[in-house]
């Protein structure tokens, strides 16, 4: 017996990989969870038979291939192979590969066609069109569905009988079309005799009714003349007519015209006038700003005035101060100059006395050569034994040189010192003297302040009984307010909510359909004792403005950036994440969800005004308590956000909020009739208060008082800042700084007193160790000093060599002298003349603030002239303004009378033009009736004569009164108008009728011959004209009818006989499995239901051939009555549509039998019937596998092959095999166990 033996996959749908499924047993189940593959095995078995992809539930070949399904496939290619064995266990290999979006077909690797795959596949017996080896899932619920037709249409595929159902459709379609076009041709035939039969009468009556035609010919021809002759008569008067009127109104044209340059001169003086006065209004805001101006540029300058005044006085002071300091400063130069002088004249007697020394001494001693060298080696032994001695006398020399000098510089110091204390103390008497006159400009300051408080309090007092009606108004305005709430914060918020009225209504004017309102404007709650918590909830949201999209809501922004109004908060509709209602919170007790408590405005828009209000209360409960609204937040296991009536919010978060006076303030807003009362009184007292302000035209004065008071304030302020500075700081300073410099002066006497002291001691020891130094020298120098005649040879040195020294000692001390003073004199000179720079700067600052004091003197009178030229400016313009005012009113009411006499012209005007449009129409409408008479005769070719034009001219279109009057329509009839119609061929009679009547009676006569003769021409049945020339046509026409239907005929019997080949051989094929079904079916039924009662009945709707009709399916089921499949319950179904499957099935039957699922709808009792029928048929008949998750279906089988999902990056599928063959059933067990029990024990 032929068997399938194993299935190769590899990357097939969730199978990843290669996979080998099998071996196959006879009875095969394939079990697994949902999902994790099992159908695809079903799959792979159809995509290898050869089903296509729709079979295969995917729309493209490639989505078969593992990971198409999430975008990554893992190859290019996927394949299945089947191998079969068949009686003589030969193996053949049938595999399908996929390769892009094609399919190729291998037979034991060998690439084959299509065709071939399934010529091979039916040489085994599996049939891919009719499925007779697969049946998938729910295919046995559709099954029991299914109509006879469809009952009918497996059983063609399965015998094979549909693949002549297009050749047989096609060969009875020609059979019909042959046997209709014999029919035709023989009616042809028979309608072509008869009609040869009638030829010969209608001539006869072709002449009678030609008669007729030409007399109505004739008669039609006399009414259309008298119709346009009297026509063309009509348009001649109207045409007059219209003439006269035209005139007439042209004339009140031109009057109009005259009336209307009339006004048009009086609007345009009246609105020269109102632009004078405009430009009036314009001159005296500009004069009141101007005026303004000047008064507080002249309080401006004539404050400059003062401050540069008192900084002339200031600079002046101080060069006094440097006056007295420069005095000083020569004083000291003269001083340096007087000690050069005298130590010049002291050199000098130094110098005389020095000569007159020299002249008394008298002898000089002169040495030889040799003595002078003996002199210096003696000098030389004498300095080296006395060197350590004069090592010593030239240390105290140089320290005594030394403490000279630094007492020189000491002494130097003291000067300056000296010097620096007198020039401190006389700047301390300069800062003493700026405080006392900063003292004394205070108090001329707190003097002037005084002042302006007094005309301060006085214009106040004038302006006292102006301001009483004020203060009055807002007393009233404080009280509403106060009902409004807080005044100050109310005060602010109207302010505010008006600009956010104003802004509001812009929106609205620029998106009226899509700015809906504000939130607080558009929903309210459903009772007064929610509106505390409905506030609380809506919080920030509360003024927020509902729009339709975020693209508005985006417009809406821009405009406020632009126009700079504030902030606003915008809630567009279809951009707003609403949190669906939990209906669970409206089972709490002693709790309703704000949702439910605030209605919404009857609108267009409420449906989404809803979705909104359900966004900003989100599940928020309200509680009548705020014990009752904590409870409910917190007490529950999922917390809940609550607010009391009171306005407590207790959010999930646990933070608790509690009411405020604020919530109430809110809340107001929506007690509607108070608050437009209130604020209607708010803006009246407003406006008031406005006009009461207005009403103040001396604040200006007042204001320029108090900016003047401020000012000396200011500058007040400054000088006792000023005057706190030189007290506490600058004067202490320089007392300081004189205090540091008097001590410095002391600790230099000291440091010079004791340098003298010193010194002496220094002097004292030099001449002890320069005795020491003499007496050696003596020592050395005896002998030398008896030769050449001298006491010692320092009588010698001192009178001829130290001599020389002494006095070049002299005139070194004399010239450091000298340049010191010098150098002094030049630093003296160059400090008096700083100062002297200095004075000559303050000098001319001095004149330069008095020419600018005086040019703002100048200013100052200058604006003082401005501001009195500009008030009589002013009050000039006002009495302008008033005599303009009353020019304007004179030229209004000038230019209203002329206007009402311009209307009352213009309705004359009106009434003429529309007789002149009566006219025009009347004209229209004849013009309109000439040309469809003439169109009409010319289509009905009436032989009118022309004297000029042609009846070609006429337009063919054809107009009616309400085609409009274009320039085509005009042109058609400017056009026919030059057409000159003879009249000749009109009976005189009817040309010379003069009265409408007489007119209209000929005319109506006319018709009325017409009409007769019409009417007889339409009683008469038309005959043909061309009867003659028709005979030969006809006879013509009956030989080729007698030839068609004689070859219709012979085609027809062709038709016949190939139709019932094709009939004959489609019967066969179809009744041969009709047939074997029908006696199978009732076999199978039997043995699936255990129970030979039972029967399965199949009968044909259409017996001659029953493939045209449907196929009934009755069954009696064990134990029940005789019906039909739609009458049987679910079980009984599925068991009727499984007979049926194998039924169909052991007529084609295929080496193997898949099912998936069949079990679906069995119950355990009907699942055990089908598993034996299917285990009895997989021993005897076929293989089968069985896909089933039912363990009472999967526990009978063979083997088991169970599916299961792994993952990896994505799921993919896996397969396990058990073979239960050596596990028998428990039902065999015992059978066998009864068999070796003796029968009398059972």
């Amino acid at each position: 017996m032929a068997y399938l033996k194993q299935i190769d996959i590899e990357n097939f749908k969730s199978w990843q990989g290669k996979h080998v499924i099998g071996p196959f047993m006879r009875f095969n189940c394939i079990i697994g969870t949902n999902g994790s593959g099992k159908s695809n095995l079903m799959d792979a078995l159809s995509f290898v038979v050869g089903e296509r992809p729709a079979s295969l539930r995917v729309k493209h070949l490639r989505d078969l291939i593992y990971g198409a399904n999430t975008g990554k496939p893992v190859s290019d290619s996927a394949r299945v192979d089947m191998r079969y064995c068949n009686e003589e266990d030969q193996e053949t290999v049938f595999s399908r590969i996929i390769a892009g979006d094609s399919s190729e077909y291998h037979i034991d690797g060998v690439h084959v066609t299509f065709a071939k795959y399934t010529e091979e596949l039916e040489k085994i017996g599996i049939l891919t069109r009719a499925q007779n080896c697969l049946v998938f899932q729910g295919a046995v619920e559709s099954i029991a569905l299914k109509d006879p037709k469809e009952r009918t249409r497996m059983l063609e595929c399965i015998s094979q009988s549909k693949e002549y159902a297009a050749e047989y459709s096609k060969k009875k379609e020609a059979l019909l079309k042959a046997q209709e076009d014999t029919q035709f041709h023989f009616n042809k035939k028979k309608s072509a005799s008869v009609e040869s039969k009638q030829v010969s009468q209608e001539n006869i009556e072709a002449q009678r009714y030609q008669a007729l035609r030409d007399e109505l010919h004739q008669k039609h021809l006399q009414l259309s003349l008298a119709e346009l002759f009297y026509n063309g008569k009509a348009i001649q008067g109207l045409s007059e007519t219209l003439s006269e009127r035209q005139h007439i109104a042209a004339a009140k044209t031109n009057e109009l015209v005259s009336w209307e340059q009339t006004v048009q001169a009086n609007k345009k003086e009246h609105g020269r006038l109102a632009r004078e006065q405009q430009h009036i209004e314009k001159k005296i805001n500009a004069q009141e700003h101007v005026l303004s101006q000047n008064r507080s540029q002249y309080v401006k300058a004539k404050m400059n005035t003062s401050h540069h005044t008192q900084k002339i006085e200031e600079v002046r002071d101080a060069l006094k101060k440097g006056q007295r300091l420069l005095a000083i400063k020569e004083e000291a130069l003269s001083e340096i100059r007087l000690e050069i002088e005298k130590l010049e004249k002291a050199w000098r007697n130094y110098e005389k006395e020095m000569h007159e020394q020299q002249a008394a001494h008298g002898r000089d001693i002169v040495l030889d050569q040799d003595q002078l060298e003996q002199y210096k080696e003696l000098k030389e032994l004498a300095r080296k034994q006395g060197a350590f001695l004069n090592q010593q006398g030239e240390k105290l020399n140089w320290e005594v040189k030394a403490d000279c000098g630094k007492m020189a510089f000491d002494k130097r110091r003291k000067k300056e010192v000296e010097h620096a204390v007198r020039s401190s103390k006389f700047h301390l008497e300069d800062l003493t003297g700026r405080a006392e006159k900063l003292e004394e400009y205070i108090k001329v300051c707190i003097s002037k302040l005084e002042e302006y408080r007094q005309q301060e309090e006085s214009l106040n007092a004038e302006l006292q009984q102006s301001h009483q009606r004020t203060e009055q108004v807002k007393q009233e305005l404080s009280q509403v307010m106060e009902e409004l709430g807080n005044a100050c914060v109310d005060r602010q918020e109207n302010k505010r909510q008006l600009q956010q009225k104003e802004l509001l209504e812009k929106l609205r004017t620029l998106y009226p359909e899509t700015v809906y309102g504000r939130l607080s404007d558009l929903c309210s709650p459903i009772h007064k004792k929610y509106q505390l918590a409905v506030v609380k909830v809506f919080g920030h949201y509360m003024d927020a403005i509902v729009v339709s999209s975020e693209k508005v809501a985006r417009d809406c922004i821009a405009f406020i950036k632009e126009e700079q109004t504030g902030r606003e908060t915008f809630l567009p509709i279809d951009n707003l994440v609403v949190t669906p209602l939990n209906e669970r919170l409206r089972e709490i007790p002693s709790a309703k969800m704000v949702v439910d408590v605030v209605q919404v405005k009857a609108s267009p828009y409420a449906a989404q005004l809803k979705k909104v209000v359900q966004f900003v209360c989100g599940n928020t409960l309200v509680c009548e308590t705020t014990k009752e609204a904590r409870s409910v937040a917190y007490d529950r296991k999922e917390r809940t956000r609550t607010v009391s009536l009171e306005g407590t919010m207790f959010e999930k978060s646990g933070v608790m909020s509690g009411g405020s006076r604020n919530l109430r303030t809110k809340a107001h807003c929506w007690d509607e009739k108070d608050m437009m009362r209130l604020k209607e009184r708010k803006e009246k007292l407003a406006a008031q208060l406005i006009e009461l302000m207005r009403q103040r035209r001396k604040e200006s004065d007042l204001q320029n008082i108090i900016a003047q008071a401020k000012g000396v304030e200011t500058r007040m302020k400054y000088s006792k800042i000023d005057l706190d500075t030189l007290r506490k700081k600058i004067i202490p300073k320089c007392q300081a700084d004189i205090s540091l410099q008097q001590s410095e002066l002391a600790n230099l006497d000291s440091q010079i007193q004791m340098q003298q002291d010193t010194m002496e001691a220094k002097d004292a020891e030099i001449k002890n160790i320069r005795h020491q130094i003499d007496q050696m020298e003596d020592v050395v120098f005896s002998d030398f000093c008896a030769e050449i005649g001298v006491d010692n040879i320092r009588e010698y040195e001192q009178e001829h060599l130290k001599h020389q020294a002494y006095i070049n000692e002299k005139l070194l001390e004399f010239e450091s002298q000298h340049a010191r003073l010098n150098a002094q004199l030049e630093y003296e000179k160059g400090q008096l003349n700083k100062q002297r720079k200095k004075l000559q700067s303050m000098e001319n600052t001095i004149s330069d603030e008095e020419k600018v004091v005086t040019e703002q003197k100048k200013d100052e009178q200058k604006l003082l002239v401005a501001v009195e030229e500009g008030q009589n400016k002013l009050l000039e313009l006002k009495n302008q303004l008033l005599a303009k005012k009353s020019q304007v009113a004179d030229a209004k009411s000038e230019l209203d009378q002329k206007t009402q006499t311009l209307k009352e012209i213009n309705k004359e005007l009106v009434k003429l033009q529309r007789a002149v449009m009566t006219a025009e129409s009347a004209i229209e409408q004849k013009r309109l009736a000439r040309h469809n008479m003439l169109l009409a005769c010319k289509i009905q070719s009436l032989p009118i004569t022309l004297l000029s034009g042609s009846l070609d001219e006429i337009s063919e279109v054809q107009l009616d009164s309400e085609s409009e009057s274009t320039a085509a329509t005009m042109d058609i009839y400017e056009r026919e108008a030059q057409l000159v119609i003879d009249y000749s061929q009109l009976d005189d009679e009817v040309k010379n009728l003069q009265s409408e009547e007489e007119i209209n009676a000929q005319l109506e006569m006319l018709s009325e011959s017409v009409s007769s003769i019409e009417e007889v021409l339409h009683r008469t049945a038309a005959p043909n004209l061309k009867a003659l020339e028709k005979m030969k046509e006809v006879k013509k026409k009956l030989q080729e009818v007698k030839e068609a239907f004689d070859a219709s005929t012979h085609l027809a019997k062709k038709c016949n006989k190939d139709f019932e080949q094709v009939k004959a051989l489609r019967t066969h094929l179809f009744n041969q499995c009709f047939e074997h079904v029908c006696v199978v079916i009732d076999q199978i039924y039997k043995r699936i239901c255990r129970n030979s009662s039972a029967q399965a009945i199949l009968t044909a709707e259409n017996p001659d051939e029953p493939y045209l009709g449907g196929i009934n399916y009755q069954c009696v089921a064990p134990g029940k009555r005789f019906m039909t499949m739609d009458n049987l319950s679910g079980g009984e179904k599925a068991i009727a549509a499984l007979a049926f499957l194998f039924a169909i099935h052991s007529f084609r039957p295929a080496p193997f039998f898949i099912l998936d699922e069949v079990d679906a709808a069995l119950d355990n009792t009907n699942i055990s019937k089908v598993t034996s029928f299917i285990r009895e048929e997989s021993k005897e008949n076929m293989q089968i596998i069985v896909i089933s998750l039912k363990e009472e279906f999967f526990s009978q089988a063979d083997a088991l092959l169970g599916v299961y999902s792994d993952y990896n990056e994505c799921m993919f599928s896996r397969i396990l095999t058990i073979d239960l063959r050596p596990y028998p059933l428990v039902e065999e067990e015992n059978v066998k166990q009864m068999d070796k029990e003796p029968r009398e024990d059972r």
